[in-house]
């Protein structure tokens, strides 16, 4: 699919499937390709991805077909133009919980390269831009994603009034920092986290948005999401999917070569 494709899609309300890739290597651009997947999610708030790295990754899967959307480190806009500079075609704002917070990335994203005092009397709709101008940036930007990371009870609180931006294309749960601001950490099946997953989901929908969040844990439970009304599907990450696939070969190894009972080492990873 392409970014603009993609963006029809969500707020249409149907399904994109995506994975986090956490791996700069050059030897998985080629094999991510052929899984099938939409786009692919880059994540540089949590992860230490060079800029230089950042955009060879975009730049390359983009050229197979994969638009990257990235997640930036703040809400400074100029991390938003870095990330597109190198070849994003999508931005995800970390930690939203006011619009105040989501439109100068917005601006950076669909209203590049305008920046300074003229962004800010267009947002303010004191100047319009000249019919020229408004058309080279509907081409230009059209097409470039914009998905606001909803993490908090705040976030929850606000959520109608984010919504509501025009520019915003979907919101994406991040689901520890949610748990941890509603004071049941990790705890994902517990019924509160449940019931603001649902509730976000809801409203975004509802909004005509796209809605997902970036679960790592076991394909039953991102179905369920799934059926939650998410569509903005991003299912684990390379890490994960290589230590579960290796650990259900391991034990059937273990099983069947020794008779012995494999015990896996679950120890908790962090989710992004």
């Amino acid at each position: 699919m392409t970014a603009r494709e993609i963006q029809t899609a969500l707020r249409k309300g149907e399904r994109v499937y995506g994975t986090a890739i956490l791996s700069d290597s050059p030897f998985w651009p080629p094999y991510i390709q052929q899984i099938g997947l939409d786009f692919i999610f880059i994540d540089t708030e949590h992860v230490p991805v060079e800029r230089k790295t950042l955009s060879w990754m975009c730049r390359t899967y983009s050229a197979l077909g994969l638009p990257p959307i990235v997640r930036i480190p703040s809400h400074e806009p100029s991390h938003a133009s870095q990330a597109l500079d190198g070849g994003a075609q999508g931005i995800i704002v970390p930690y939203v919980e006011h619009i105040s917070q989501l439109e100068p990335v917005i601006g950076a994203t669909k209203q590049r390269p305008i920046k300074g005092e003229r962004l800010r009397q267009r947002q303010l709709g004191e100047t319009p831009f000249e019919a020229d101008l408004e058309a080279y940036l509907q081409s230009n930007n059209q097409s470039n994603l914009m998905v606001a990371n909803i993490e908090s009870t705040p976030g929850i609180r606000n959520l109608g009034s984010i919504l509501q931006h025009p520019d915003l294309d979907a919101v994406l749960i991040g689901p520890h920092d949610l748990s941890c601001s509603l004071g049941i950490p990790e705890q994902y099946e517990h019924p509160r986290f449940k019931e603001a997953v649902a509730q976000i989901f809801t409203q975004a929908r509802h909004a005509g948005k796209g809605a997902g969040m970036h679960f790592v844990h076991g394909l039953d439970q991102h179905i369920e999401l799934a059926q939650l009304g998410e569509n903005f599907i991003i299912h684990s990450d390379c890490i994960h999917l290589i230590r579960d696939k290796l650990t259900e070969d391991l034990t059937e190894f273990k099983q069947v070569l020794d008779g012995k009972q494999h015990q896996p080492n679950n120890a908790s990873l962090p989710i992004i």
